[in-house]
């Protein structure tokens, strides 16, 4: 199931989804101050592209807490509130159920990125 759930992923928006977390950490990185910003959307790249089969792992210490919360500030609110609001659309319909979890789950990680781990399952 988990491998047929990530075949329709990404095909219909998954590799659309990667590859724009990619170039979005790409340009983060080009400057010294944005590579830790960067290194999150790298995150977002390889959750978004398969996400299922995968969990993700919060942790962190003091670092990490600061910088979740310039990146819950300057973009991860309004990122978390949009799969979240993807989520809730997609579970309308009981064929969308699956995928609307996957945006809870990326959703969770647009909240907090610094510190978490995404491991497979």
């Amino acid at each position: 199931m988990r491998i047929l759930g990530n075949v329709l992923w990404f095909l219909f928006g998954g590799l659309f989804a990667g590859i724009s977390w990619f170039l979005a950490g790409c340009l983060w990185c080009i400057t010294i101050i944005g590579i830790p910003w960067g290194i999150q959307c790298f995150k977002f790249a390889e959750l978004g592209i398969f996400p299922f089969g995968k969990e993700i792992i919060f942790g962190g210490g003091p670092g990490s807490c600061l910088l979740n919360l310039l990146w819950l500030l300057l973009s991860g609110l309004p990122l978390a509130i949009g799969f979240f609001l993807w989520g809730c659309i997609l579970c309308i319909t009981i064929v969308g159920i699956p995928f609307g979890k996957q945006m809870f789950k990326l959703a969770q990680l647009a909240f907090m990125p610094f510190g978490s781990q995404i491991i497979e399952l």
